[in-house]
């Protein structure tokens, strides 16, 4: 098992960062809050899982080993591949997914792109003695904030992938819309869904 990468920042795409380790350029999927952390050059380490299947080796990279740990237990639930259990991540928190499974809390898990209500009430049931009790004493605190800071995160992401700041900003602007109706029905606003959006706007007026 690779357990990290470490080296400078060779390249970044809106879901892959491209760490150079030894001369080798290593692609590492990661989530939109992570990929907002690096920046093309400077020096990076990212705990990593690598995924095997017979037609591929992926390797799923995160800011820290618990983040990377929450992402293999949530895989062992039936239904949660690592793609699924990556959104859960880009949505949440390793806390905050632990006290949305520790509560009960359906709506938290749905507010994640790709899981329905009884999909959600499947995943709590299955993942209530697997990831244990949250471990930050302020994660309800840190769980809205998070929901809060939707723009900021999508606006660090468009930077580290090398848009001007009033090109972000404009970006964000026009992904707004969809990011205030999820938040008035009461989910998070879905982080890589409106970089995919913000993205595609750029290219539209460039």
């Amino acid at each position: 098992m690779i357990a990290f990468v470490s080296g400078p920042v060779a390249a970044l795409a809106p879901t892959t960062a491209v760490i150079e380790v030894g001369g080798v350029g290593m692609a590492v999927q990661c989530a939109p809050g992570t990929l907002a952390a690096l920046r093309v050059g400077q020096e990076a380490r990212l705990a990593t899982s690598l995924v095997v299947r017979e037609d591929s080796l992926t390797l799923y990279g995160f800011a820290d080993d618990d983040e990377r740990q929450v992402f293999e237990l949530l895989q062992t639930a039936s239904g949660v591949g690592p793609r699924l259990a990556q959104a859960m991540l880009a949505v949440h928190s390793p806390d905050a997914l632990r006290l949305a499974v520790s509560t009960s809390d359906e709506k938290a898990l749905t507010a994640v792109p790709g899981i329905g209500k009884k999909g959600a009430q499947k995943l709590l049931l299955e993942l209530k003695d697997r990831l244990g009790a949250p471990r930050g004493a302020t994660v309800g605190r840190q769980a809205g904030a998070a929901a809060a800071s939707w723009s900021d995160q999508l606006h660090a992401a468009l930077i580290g992938l090398g848009y001007a700041g009033r090109e972000a900003e404009e970006a964000v602007a026009q992904v707004t819309p969809e990011a205030e109706a999820a938040l008035a029905e009461g989910s998070q606003p879905p982080v890589p869904q409106l970089l995919r959006a913000a993205l595609r706007s750029l290219n539209r007026t460039r």
